[in-house]
């Protein structure tokens, strides 16, 4: 009896792996996912649109935290290549950047020339609003125009546009509170 109930359990072995047909259906597949999901893989636009537009937001907050925590000015200079902030409207006195130096990338490095400024540069492939504008002491944005020291501001609205990824990523101010969304 234990002969059979051996001859019953025994299997013969089978050859291991994959058919030729299973091999060609799972390189299709992977061919045809590859062709889709690649090109938008290897695409920094969409992260570093959204990077910025996130870098852009903190920056100003940032600006407007230190205007109310030291009592003074603080200019914000948007021109295009960079998003920097300054204790003067001439940009010639800089404002340290929050962990002790900006992101340092080459964008940055050439627009800003120094990690120690609270300034970040527009990543290659994207366009940025330009725009200048101050916080008072307490934490009100004013128009560039307006007079340091003034109490009536005239800053309106302001939407700052961030694209080349093909859609518009948008930071903006609101008057009187300063609130950046």
């Amino acid at each position: 009896m234990t002969a059979m109930a051996l001859r019953r359990h025994t299997r013969p072995p089978r050859p291991g792996g994959f058919t030729l047909v299973e091999l060609i259906a799972i390189l299709v597949v992977v061919g045809i996912l590859a062709g889709f999901a690649a090109p938008r893989f290897f695409q920094r636009q969409g992260f570093d649109a959204l990077a910025y537009t996130d870098q852009m937001k903190a920056l100003l907050r940032y600006g407007q935290k230190i205007a109310i925590a030291q009592g003074r000015n603080v200019f914000v200079r948007l021109n295009g290549s960079s998003a920097a902030l300054c204790y003067d409207a001439a940009c010639t006195s800089h404002v340290t950047p929050a962990g002790g130096s900006n992101s340092g990338t080459s964008a940055t490095l050439a627009s800003c020339g120094t990690t120690a400024w609270a300034c970040e540069g527009v990543p290659n492939g994207l366009a940025a609003s330009s725009a200048t504008f101050f916080f008072d002491p307490a934490g009100q944005p004013f128009a560039a125009t307006d007079p340091p020291g003034g109490l009536n501001s005239t800053f309106a609205p302001l939407t700052l546009a961030i694209t080349g990824d093909g859609s518009t990523h948008n930071v903006i101010v609101t008057p009187v509170t300063g609130y950046v969304h």
